[in-house]
């Protein structure tokens, strides 16, 4: 018989990718849209459940990674249309897996700077100083100008992707939907592995960590920088979708919105964070079109699920989980 948390999971990723093939067929792109962006946050949450849900890592400045995504794909983007050269005379691009290369190195390297300083701290400390490093990208992107400072940055056309029209609802949404399911691959894997144990480990116990001989800064350092690349690549996601890169992406709204999802569908759970953008995404939407308060009735439910539901949704649907 199917573990019902198993069951729980594949129903989500099936019900995810059933809503836009519907939303075709009865001609309503706007659902296709809006799986689309349930499945680029699942995307960016799943990226920050590595470092909150597996290390323990209450990081409040994800948003500087997912923002550098998606203005590395503006940009990228914006030189490939004027035929203008970036540094050294590189030229800009429209492939997406180039894009998302370029995006995931440069995240990859900012996180690796960032956890260097922030990772030797721990608790309120380490939510500051991410806080504080998001915040100084946040005011960098806002005054420069030659990217569009406070108004963003506009992409004429959708990024393209080998053999695949994106510029079409539903072939974007199939790119994003897979994007999802091989980080939640990964995240699986390291999971699973003596590399995601020792993560764990670092999270309940730095001190038996150390005594086996495994220096815990090294191993939170790994999965801040995978959790960033992951996030990155959702942030490259979203200016794409929205054909835009807002600064808001940088903001620390932001961070706290992917922390909200990580908890809402269940801190350390593999379909924890698609469950969290589902819920987020419903309550935006509904919510959304009848009050422009909805985050309150939003928050009400946050707050339930802290005080009653540790697990998040996931916990509720599926159980008390064998892990962490």
């Amino acid at each position: 018989m199917m573990p019902r948390e198993t069951l729980v999971n594949t129903v989500l990723a099936l019900l995810l990718l059933a809503i836009p093939l519907v939303a075709v067929a009865i001609d309503e792109p706007f659902y296709v849209t809006l799986s689309t962006r349930i499945a680029i946050l699942a995307l960016a949450a799943v990226g920050l459940n590595i470092a909150l849900g597996l290390g323990g890592l209450v990081s409040f400045g994800h948003a500087a990674f997912f923002g550098i995504g998606g203005y590395t794909a503006a940009i990228l983007a914006t030189h490939a249309f004027n035929a203008e050269p970036l540094f050294f005379g590189l030229e800009g691009t429209t492939s997406m897996p180039w894009i998302w290369l370029v995006a995931m190195v440069i995240c990859g390297l900012m996180a690796l700077f960032i956890g260097l300083i922030s990772l030797r701290t721990s608790g309120v400390y380490f939510i500051m100083i991410t806080l504080a490093f998001a915040q100084m990208i946040y005011y960098f992107a806002i005054s420069w100008p030659a990217y569009g400072g406070e108004d963003g940055l506009s992409l004429s056309v959708r990024n393209t992707f080998p053999l695949l029209s994106t510029a079409k609802p539903l072939p974007f949404f199939v790119v994003c939907y897979t994007m999802l399911l091989a980080a939640m691959v990964l995240f699986s894997l390291i999971r699973g592995s003596r590399f995601g144990a020792a993560l764990q480990t670092a999270r309940q116990n730095e001190t038996r960590l150390a005594a086996v001989g495994i220096v815990p800064l090294n191993i939170k350092l790994a999965a801040f920088v995978i959790s960033a690349i992951v996030t990155g690549l959702a942030g490259a996601l979203f200016a794409d979708l929205n054909r835009f890169a807002s600064p808001s992406m940088l903001s620390w709204h932001m961070s706290g919105e992917l922390i909200v999802l990580v908890i809402l569908g269940g801190k350390g759970r593999l379909f924890g964070p698609l469950a969290g953008a589902m819920l987020y995404v419903m309550f935006e939407y509904t919510l959304g079109g009848i009050t422009e308060r909805w985050q309150f009735f939003l928050g009400l439910i946050l707050l339930g699920v802290v005080l009653f539901i540790r697990g998040g949704l996931l916990g509720l649907l599926a159980g008390k989980a064998r892990y962490g």
